[in-house]
């Protein structure tokens, strides 16, 4: 009884997350979708108290749970809680566009909840099955979410593309356990790092080879990334940025987890792979964006490349590179989200407008919107002294400590050649001739949280220090 009241105790937040959204879900039923909003904020509630609990649990160590099938670690704590903060983000500044766009449903949030729910399964997941099983409740609610304007062409396509090329990916998956239980005997991740000790049978190297591929799949990592421009062009633009965030957080940590604590053995196999995936994502991402014109389909192209830093990190496989990665995704999802925000207020006669070329002299009808644009493109290009500098700098320092200098300077190149698009968005906003000027006036919501998010993008060297320290203390808890 004790035990499985340990077990309960470990695994309260996502037992608030859960109830939270079975709550809410009944509470909409009832009220029908006119409580959407009551819905939308209690959502954020239910997040940030489940945050709440996380810190309440973060001296209890590292511990495992439900015989070996779920790992509470510092780890799992640091990505729970930006994906957490990630989602209820997305939650805020998509209120007012679903109501305007007639989406104004109560499944909406509920929906963010248990995809939120699942990937916080997914990261603690020590055992292929309970892997499985959160990678499926985030990705049905995920692909519901792509579709949920369903009365908009572009909205439907994209949830049924990201629904029948995510089957695909999650059957590689699954035929990638398959291989791995039968070679190796069990399911556990432990199990398997011991099985794998003296080395890989050639099972399950292609057992490896297929769970690596759905596991990219779910980050848009190349060359499985063929989704995501479609899908982010479609989707609506809050999902958008909740696609662009909390998911890839989630996935990545998944991807992290896996390969050092389920094959420690075999890293010389499964680094080739990363490293190959690592090279090819970051050069597509610098490449293919720079013809683009609509700039979700720009952001699609560089959340690609983005990932592909963030593999950087792991291809390294020490404790460095690890950190390195988490630090690149808290960058990336407040650098992110502030450029999502943006987008929502790109606005002209009251409808949204996705062009780059809208933007053109926007410096001269709003200068303060416009510097903050561009502050979070010179992020995203990695140039100091913002954020995004810092996010390089720490997965290619621990590419270098880890002998991998190939690829560390393929990467250094990528974001140079990357920058260029970047860049051409600040000059477009400040030396083009100037187009119809957007709207005048940002929502309450979008300017709070794009001055939050520029805030940590140009104060990171103030206040890098917590985020670091953490950062180190989640990377040494996933090695014995």
């Amino acid at each position: 009884m004790n035990l499985a009241m340990q077990n309960i105790d470990l695994l309260m937040p996502e037992f608030i997350m859960a109830g939270g959204g079975l709550a809410l879900l009944m509470l909409g039923v009832f009220l029908g979708d006119s409580a959407q909003r009551i819905v939308s904020n209690l959502a954020i509630l239910v997040m940030l108290a489940t945050i709440g609990c996380i810190a309440i649990h973060s001296s209890d160590g590292s511990l495992s749970v439900f015989s070996g099938a779920f790992q509470v670690d510092d780890f799992g704590r640091f990505v729970k809680v930006l994906s957490l903060l990630s989602a209820a983000l997305v939650l805020v500044i998509s209120q007012n566009y679903i109501e305007q766009k007639g989406m104004g449903r109560f499944e909406f949030p509920v929906l963010v909840i248990f995809a939120v729910l699942g990937m916080m399964l997914m990261i603690s997941a020590s055992n292929f099955l309970t892997l499985y099983m959160g990678l499926e409740l985030q990705s049905l609610s995920l692909y519901v979410l792509a579709s949920f304007n369903r009365d908009n062409l572009r909205s439907t396509e994209a949830g049924l593309k990201y629904f029948v090329l995510g089957a695909l990916s999650s059957g590689m998956l699954l035929y990638g356990i398959s291989l791995i239980y039968g070679f190796a005997g069990s399911t556990g991740f432990a199990e398997v790092a011991a099985a794998t000790e003296g080395g890989l049978s050639l099972g399950l190297v292609f057992g490896l080879v297929f769970l690596i591929a759905g596991l990219a799949f779910k980050i848009s990592a190349v060359p499985f990334h063929m989704w995501t421009p479609d899908v982010y062009e479609g989707a609506p633009t809050p999902i958008t940025a909740f696609f662009a965030g909390a998911p890839k957080v989630a996935a990545l940590a998944l991807f992290v987890r896996t390969m050092i604590s389920a094959f420690p053995g075999a890293s010389e196999e499964w680094v080739q792979i990363i490293v190959f995936v690592a090279i090819l994502s970051m050069v597509l991402g610098a490449v293919a964006a720079i013809g683009q014109n609509n700039i979700k389909r720009l952001m699609a192209y560089s959340s690609i490349g983005h990932m592909g830093f963030a593999l950087v990190g792991l291809a390294a496989g020490t404790e460095a590179g690890i950190q390195g990665v988490l630090i690149y995704l808290a960058i990336y999802v407040a650098t992110t989200i502030g450029v999502f925000v943006c987008i929502l207020a790109m606005r002209r006669g009251g409808e949204m407008v996705e062009n780059i070329s809208d933007l053109a002299g926007l410096a001269r009808s709003r200068p303060g919107f416009a510097f903050a644009l561009a502050m979070l493109m010179f992020s995203l290009a990695g140039i100091p002294p913002v954020a995004g500098f810092f996010a390089k700098f720490y997965v290619f320092l621990a590419a270098i400590e880890a002998g991998l200098y190939p690829l560390a300077v393929i990467g250094v190149l990528a974001s140079v050649v990357g920058a260029y698009y970047y860049l051409r968005i600040v000059k477009i906003i400040y030396f083009d001739e100037p187009a119809p000027a957007l709207e005048p006036k940002m929502e309450a919501r979008l300017a709070v949280v794009l001055c939050l998010s520029l805030a940590f993008t140009l104060g990171f060297i103030a206040v890098a220090s917590p985020l670091v320290v953490s950062a180190e203390a989640a990377a040494y808890s996933l090695f014995p």
